[in-house]
């Protein structure tokens, strides 16, 4: 797979270009994929069966859990992305933003949360239903993060997120949520999530999917993963997918790329 010049600084986190349409059957020959394991720095024998995944996962980091640093390191090490995995209204602890909290406090829970976890390019929500739908905070983060040369993943915990949207105003860096694996934790529920991903990258061109460090779920990863390039599927890191759709909103999520 190429990426030439162009690709790579639609990448860059300052900003992305305007490349084809991605939101239409069969516009596109290709099939990409992405992968983030979130909830990641609780148990590091557990996390690092993550690391040995086939393909650029990308490992999004909890700030309060005993291993942040840790693994955030050696995930760097081995080559993944890291992502911070900030803690959101209705989640709770020290890191965990409400909407009922000042921006002075929001800025000081992020820079803690950076702190917490090094080596990060990112950053995604932990939960957020809340928390995401503060359209002054999200404008805010949108625009703290492009000063700190991060790139945002929305989760779209909640179908009210104004996150991507503002992002998207800004010219930052940003790609959304399309399956989630693992909300039904057996691993033949995860099996079916992980077909329709699939499908939904075949049929719209790309398809960005969350999990956990379940054991269902590592389980049926660590047997499915190497299998994707025979069924046609080109597995990318996050900041590559950022660049094959161009911040535009998939179908599912928006009109004519525009998020609602």
């Amino acid at each position: 797979m190429r990426f030439s010049a162009a690709l790579a600084l639609l990448c860059c986190l300052t900003g992305a270009a305007h490349a084809a349409p991605v939101n239409h059957p069969d516009a596109h020959s290709k099939a990409y994929l992405s992968l983030i394991i979130d909830d990641l720095g609780q148990n590091l024998l557990r996390d690092r069966r993550v690391l040995a995944f086939p393909g650029p996962v990308t490992t999004a980091v909890m700030p309060d859990t005993p291993h942040a640093a840790e693994f955030a390191r050696e995930a760097h090490k081995a080559g993944k992305i890291v992502i911070l995995h900030m803690p959101m209204d209705p989640a709770t602890g020290p890191f965990a933003w409400h909407p009922d909290l000042p921006i002075a406090e929001l800025a000081k829970r992020l820079s803690a949360a950076f702190k917490a976890v090094p080596y990060t390019s990112g950053i995604n929500n932990h939960e957020g239903s809340l928390m995401t739908a503060q359209p002054e905070a999200m404008a805010w983060l949108m625009a703290e993060l492009q000063q700190r040369h991060k790139f945002f993943v929305d989760s779209r915990t909640s179908a009210r997120t104004v996150a991507a949207a503002q992002a998207q105003k800004i010219g930052l860096a940003s790609v959304s949520r399309d399956v989630f694996l693992d909300n039904v934790r057996t691993e033949q529920a995860i099996t079916r999530q992980l077909e329709t991903a699939i499908k939904h990258a075949k049929k719209f061109g790309s398809v960005v999917m969350i999990g956990h460090p379940y054991p269902q779920t590592l389980a049926v990863l660590e047997r499915e993963l190497p299998t994707l390039k025979a069924q046609g599927i080109d597995w990318i890191d996050i900041k590559q997918m950022i660049g094959v759709r161009s911040n535009e909103a998939m179908a599912a999520h928006g009109k004519d790329g525009i998020y609602r």
